[in-house]
Order: structure tokens, then C-alpha cells, then sequence
């Protein structure tokens, strides 16, 4: 799973804080992991309580299968997660 967000400057930390609990924090506003599916429940409906839906986004993009993903690093790599993809 990748989790990307664009939030306004209040809830940055508040959304990272979160998402730290689930995913590995990638990039600024990136989370990527495995997550099962009452996890990815519980993210969504924590993120609800945190995001304004009407100015924030959260974009989730799942993966079905590791093999139809690759993932290529170019330059400095922020937060290993070797053990993902």
C-alpha cells in the first residue's frame, strides 16, 4: 500500500503522527507498508477524523499482489524499507 497526502499545515503533523502507527514514512507526505484490511479500515476512518474532506486529499493506491509492483529509487533513499515491494 502507498498512502500520498496533500494537507493543510495544521493537520501535517497530526496525519504523520498517525500514519506512522501503520505504514513506513517514505517521503514527505508519502507512506508506504502492508496493512490488513481492518488496518486499512482503521486508517481510513482515523484520517476522516483528522483531514478537512473539503480542502485535504489522501490518495491510497493498494497493491493486489507484490508482483506487479517495482520500485526503483533514484538518488538519496529517505527511510528504507527494504522489506516492502
Amino acid at each position: 500500500m502507498l498512502i500520498v497526502y496533500d494537507v493543510g499545515e495544521k493537520r501535517v503533523a497530526k496525519v504523520l503522527k498517525f500514519l506512522r502507527k501503520y505504514l513506513n514514512w517514505i517521503q514527505n507526505s508519502v507512506f508506504e507498508g502492508h496493512v490488513t484490511d481492518a488496518q486499512l479500515f482503521k486508517i481510513k476512518n482515523g484520517l476522516k477524523r483528522i483531514i478537512d474532506q473539503e480542502n485535504d486529499s489522501v490518495i491510497f493506491f493498494v497493491a493486489r499482489s507484490d508482483k506487479w509492483l517495482d520500485k526503483e529509487v533514484m538518488g538519496q533513499e529517505k527511510n528504507s524499507t527494504s522489506n516492502f515491494i
